[in-house]
């Protein structure tokens, strides 16, 4: 299982009449935490679109427990329970404000998809083997 956390401090054009963040903020939340989720693996998005491989989005699940508020700092957990053996991959998400308590859990779906063809393909290689270590 691989698990990384970054955090993100919320703004004011995230936030609703009622000082709470607007629920539609949280798939950015989750995207930022995504892309740096993989940058601690020393990969990046840029990394894999160079290689002709793209990452759609196909599913988005978010279950909000608890609000987050104007000028929170957000803890966004992230974890890979299973290696990707094939196009797609699945993110799952804890965001925690500074108290530690839980506000929101969510889950992404995204494929690996040959930019040129749209095909679907595997993970590639170099971001399978900085992955592989924790998962053994």
């Amino acid at each position: 299982m691989y698990v990384s956390e970054t955090q993100v401090r919320v703004r004011y054009a995230e936030t609703d009449q009622m000082n709470v963040v607007y629920h539609g903020n949280y798939a950015q939340y989750f995207e930022v935490a995504r892309a740096e989720s993989i940058r601690h693996l020393g990969f990046t998005y840029k990394d894999m679109e160079a290689m002709g491989i793209i990452m759609p989005l196909v599913e988005l699940h978010t279950k909000f427990l608890r609000p987050a508020h104007y000028d929170d700092l957000l803890t966004i957990r992230t974890t890979l329970k299973e290696l990707p053996v094939d196009h797609r991959i699945e993110f799952h998400y804890e965001v925690y404000n500074e108290s530690g308590k839980l506000l929101t859990i969510g889950r992404t779906v995204l494929y690996f998809i040959k930019a040129g063809t749209k095909e679907k393909t595997t993970m590639p290689p170099a971001l399978s083997d900085k992955l592989a270590g924790y998962f053994r």
